[in-house]
């Protein structure tokens, strides 16, 4: 079935047109996700947000672009923004730590484990996802989507309204 067509007929309100959106891109909504907060609950909780989006605001969609890139956009913002949430969360739990509130603040994430990992390398993931988590935001995207989600730096560029050459750039680290 083609995209369009199945974005119309979820703009009629058909639930099993969303059905069939869910079950396409549940799996790369969540590995998205997952490849940018790094907690699997999380990336749960954001893989829901976003389909909830796409339901609410399918009448918006006018087609400029594929939906899976729609879908990676919204993804994006929604994990960008738990991130975002999570350092306000914990600079706070840090700041209640130093006034001596009884709780402390977890500055350690738990150990990290993505489903596209094979098990003898999930050391070597751990160490790669916990420098992936250190770069700068744009950077972390482009290199999440081209390294783990396996698309192309058109597709990226797309995604991130950006050039090939900026995405190139941020995905080799480089500054521009």
């Amino acid at each position: 079935m083609n995209e369009w067509h199945l974005i119309e007929r979820l703009q009629q309100g058909e639930e099993a047109a969303f059905k069939i959106i869910v079950e396409t891109w549940q799996d790369m909504v969540y590995n998205t996700a997952l490849g940018i907060v790094q907690q699997p609950e999380d990336a749960e909780d954001i893989a829901q947000e976003t389909f909830a989006q796409v339901y609410q605001s399918v009448r918006f969609f006018k087609g400029e672009s594929k939906l899976s890139t729609w879908l990676y956009r919204i993804t994006i913002s929604k994990a960008m923004d738990h991130l975002r949430r999570a350092k306000r969360k914990k600079r706070f739990a840090f700041i209640r730590s130093l006034v001596g509130d009884e709780q402390e603040a977890d500055l350690h994430p738990p150990d990290f484990h993505h489903p596209g990992v094979v098990l003898d390398n999930k050391e070597s993931a751990a160490v790669l996802f916990k420098a992936i988590a250190k770069l700068p935001d744009n950077q972390r995207i482009a290199f999440t989507l081209h390294k783990v989600e396996g698309l192309s730096h058109q597709e990226i560029g797309s995604i991130m309204d950006a050039t090939v050459s900026s995405v190139e750039s941020r995905r080799s680290g480089r500054r521009f």
